[in-house]
């Protein structure tokens, strides 16, 4: 984070007296890098028009695709909806003072959507593919999952998970204060090894990490393949409450089947014996689909200050919106469930917020 990385903070706060009520993780970017709700066609679009697109201001957790509020609001303040009003308020003097061309809020839920749009943001729907467990009878254990696939389905996950254990890598789940100096350094280098292969950019330092540990180490969750007593690939992931995100993965040499297991079967497991309601295992990724993870709406807003502009994203958005909508149908018919929908399921499923 910072000017050299194009993106920095602007927090926004209210205060009731002294006291503080309300916030917002808001930043000023000089780039859409790291957002996982793409707007690069409407900053093109916008430069090719004569108009400026950054700096823009954007309201989410950064590099972080994962849903949960943004207009966070104290429980026990008096009057939630004012506060809120404030924090809206505060977005648009912050892109003022900036000269900010839009205000971008990502990944919030369903309800700020709603309320954001009454605030002239415009909406716009996106999909990812989550996990999720049985609400009135949670799964016992895999198989038990397993056994609401359809038989070919099943067979073929029995086969991906055998194939991974047929390199005779030695598998572990573990939270991040159960990991020793070894194990911390090693996620770093998988997230590095992982980022060179795909030539994209290492935003986390070291110093990531180091604070993680400090801080949040009883939130991550790592799921780490071993050769003898050296990890060679693993998974950076985080819990909250009931649910589970999946972040970053990475491995030193390639392992037939490995990134399925790690980053998708060995933490089902674990939402399974947890009672986990939802596992997100990151953005897009059609693969998942037949893994058991169902496609599931996520929310944004979006509020544009050039009334043009404006006009033409209102316009695309809306379009979207209905591609969107149609490909979640389309995908819920080629889940590998024996039973669509069952007794638990929602059929335009939403992104769920940690508990």
């Amino acid at each position: 984070m910072g000017p050299r990385a194009g993106c920095e903070p602007r927090i926004v706060v209210a205060r009731d007296g002294g006291k503080l009520v309300g916030a917002v993780p808001l930043y000023l970017k000089m780039n859409s890098q790291g957002e996982f709700i793409f707007d690069w066609g409407w900053a093109d679009a916008s430069e090719r028009a004569g108009l400026r697109y950054y700096p823009k201001l954007v309201a989410a957790i950064p590099f972080t695709p994962a849903t949960g509020r943004r207009l966070l609001v104290r429980p026990d303040a008096p009057d939630g909806d004012a506060v809120a009003a404030a924090l809206l308020a505060g977005l648009r003097e912050v892109a003022a003072q900036e000269r900010a061309s839009s205000v971008h809020v990502l990944f919030c839920t369903d309800d700020e959507k709603a309320l954001l749009a009454r605030h002239e943001f415009l909406p716009r729907l996106s999909l990812q593919f989550h996990w999720h467990n049985r609400a009135e009878r949670p799964f016992e254990s895999f198989d038990d999952y397993l056994s609401t696939f359809r038989s070919r389905n099943r067979k073929e996950v029995r086969k991906e998970r055998q194939k991974a254990a047929a390199h005779g890598l030695r598998f572990r789940v573990a939270t991040g204060d159960e990991l020793d100096d070894r194990d911390w350094k090693a996620l770093h280098r998988f997230y590095v090894t992982n980022v060179r292969r795909h030539h994209g950019t290492a935003y986390l330092r070291p110093a990531f990490f180091e604070i993680a540990r400090e801080t949040l180490a009883r939130r991550l969750v790592a799921s780490l393949a071993y050769r003898g007593d050296e990890p060679v690939a693993g998974t950076v992931n985080f819990e909250r409450g009931r649910h589970l995100y999946g972040r970053y993965w990475g491995c030193l040499a390639d392992y037939e089947m490995l990134h399925f297991e790690l980053c998708y079967y060995q933490l089902i497991d674990r939402a399974i014996a947890r009672r986990y309601t939802l596992f997100e295992a990151g953005a897009q990724g059609e693969h998942k689909l037949k893994r058991g993870l169902a496609p599931a709406f996520t929310h944004s807003a979006h509020w544009i200050g050039h009334p043009a502009l404006r006009s033409a994203i209102a316009g695309f958005v809306q379009r979207e919106a209905r591609g969107v909508e149609e490909a979640l149908r389309e995908y819920a018919e080629h889940t590998p469930f024996r039973n669509e929908p069952g007794p638990d399921a929602d059929p335009l499923p939403q992104a769920g917020e940690g508990d």
